[in-house]
């Protein structure tokens, strides 16, 4: 009897391993799914930053255009000023 307990044992600590294994498993089930969730939002986050940045850089640019165009008609409308001076009306 003393032979059959004894290769009961190493069956007992197999099935606690396998036991082990199976929660380990599930755990990093369950951290996989949670990580691909999270890896599609941060990747979603990512593509709405980058439109951002587009609409961004965009609208520097359209700023830097109208900064520009005023910049022209000030000038202008200061020459006109001093043509008008000159007039003696």
């Amino acid at each position: 009897m003393a032979k059959t307990m004894a290769g009961v044992e190493p069956f007992d600590r197999l099935e606690e391993k396998i036991k082990l294994l199976v929660s380990t498993i599930a755990r990093l089930k369950g951290e996989h799914t949670r990580l691909t969730e999270e890896n599609g939002r941060l990747q979603r986050e990512v593509t709405a930053l980058e439109e951002r940045v587009t609409a961004a850089e965009t609208t520097g640019s359209e700023v830097s255009a109208l900064k520009e165009e005023r910049d022209l008609i000030r000038t202008r409308v200061g020459e006109i000023l001093a043509e008008l001076d000159t007039l003696k009306l």
